[in-house]
């Protein structure tokens, strides 16, 4: 997959924010054409998490979602089986980590990534004050795996129809 940087993810951010932008219409988009994303973020999986962190997942899964559209402009289908793989290898590594801070038991995940920047972007809206993004502390690993597997996922299935 290529490189998706700062700068386009705070392009796709600043899109969002503009009044002509239609939420409900991207999230039917979404889950037209990635299903099983949208399916497993309201699945029984993420019960454990408020609404209101539910939702910021969400927005946080569009931007990474428009933001890798936008650089590598197709995104094959990703499959359930393939994205609970990821998954689950990437709960295996942060579980491997000794007891520390949620930013420093990151660092596995940043030392063999090339999209670093949409890794940083998810770390930096969930250390952001609470109060602001509604994500409670013990949501955040959950919702950082979430999103780092859907990274997984479409660096695969892109790498695969390249």
């Amino acid at each position: 997959m290529k490189f998706v940087s700062e700068e386009v993810i705070d392009g796709v951010i600043q899109g969002m924010s503009d009044s002509h932008f239609d939420y409900a219409e991207t999230v039917l988009s979404l889950q037209k054409e990635q299903p099983v994303l949208l399916g497993y973020l309201f699945s029984d999986n993420f019960k454990l998490i408020a609404d209101k962190e539910q939702e910021f997942t969400l927005y946080l899964l569009l931007v990474i979602w428009m933001a890798c559209k936008e650089v590598n402009i197709d995104i094959p289908m990703v499959e359930l089986k393939a994205f609970e793989e990821l998954e689950e290898a990437n709960w295996m590594a942060l579980t491997d980590q000794k007891p520390a801070s949620f930013r420093k038991r990151l660092d596995v995940f940043f030392a063999n990534t090339e999209q670093e920047d949409l890794l940083a972007f998810i770390e930096d809206a969930l250390l952001d004050d609470a109060d602001e993004t509604g994500v409670a502390p013990e949501a955040r690993e959950p919702i950082f795996i979430f999103l780092k597997s859907v990274i997984d996922c479409f660096e695969e299935v892109i790498h695969e129809t390249a």
